[in-house]
Order: structure tokens, then C-alpha cells, then sequence
């Protein structure tokens, strides 16, 4: 198993991540992005397994409301624009199994521990 982890060292979920895949023995990669930006690559490999961009926006962000996403209705590719431009819009932890092409957004337990049962 391939698990990367991209995050915010602070942020609770991102630790969150990392617990769980620490305690079942399972090597990772995390990735701090407030050090180093997620690419395009990676960015849309995470869109295409979660099928749904909207999800990768952090509603939270006081980028968020100051950008005004929540109202202003763009194509996907000016959502991931967006996005790329603006890194702290991203909702954390992005989770990539990389061999099975899996990701998840925020903390989802219950589809890291379906990874594991394959």
C-alpha cells in the first residue's frame, strides 16, 4: 500500500490521518502544504477518484467567504484554478492510495479501513 497524505501539520484531521495509518503499520508520505504545494497532477488525480470537486473546498477557510466561492458558480476549471492558486481553500487531509488510484477528502476512516481490507 502507496498512502500519501497531504495536510497541514496543525490541522486535527491531518493528525488524525497519519494516527491511523501509524497504528496499522502502514509506511506513509505526508506532504505539508503550507511548504510545499499539491501539483495539478496530483490535485486532479484526487478530484477524479473523489468524482466530485466540490468537495475539496474547505468552507471554513476565511479564504472561503473572503473569495466569496460560496456564490460565485465557476466551471471546473476555474475551480481548480482556484484551487491551485489558492491552497488554503483545500479541505484536509487529502488521502491518496496511489496503487488503486483511491482518494478520500477530511477525515474518512471508514474508506481507509476498506483500503486495507483489499
Amino acid at each position: 500500500m502507496n498512502v500519501q497524505i497531504f495536510g497541514i501539520k496543525k490541522c486535527f484531521d491531518t493528525k488524525s490521518a497519519e494516527r491511523f495509518f501509524k497504528e496499522r503499520g502502514i509506511k506513509y508520505q505526508f506532504i505539508d502544504l503550507k511548504e510545499k504545494e499539491i501539483s495539478k497532477k496530483e490535485l486532479t488525480s484526487v478530484i477524479d477518484a473523489v468524482k466530485d470537486i466540490d468537495l475539496l473546498f474547505n468552507e471554513k477557510s476565511p479564504l472561503y467567504e473572503t473569495l466569496n466561492v460560496k456564490y460565485i458558480m465557476r466551471s471546473y476549471e476555474d475551480k481548480l484554478e482556484l484551487l491551485l492558486e489558492n491552497q488554503a481553500l483545500i479541505k484536509t487531509p487529502l488521502v491518496r492510495e496511489t496503487e488503486s488510484r483511491k482518494a478520500t477528502v477530511g477525515n474518512a476512516q471508514a474508506e481507509w479501513k476498506s483500503w486495507l481490507k483489499k
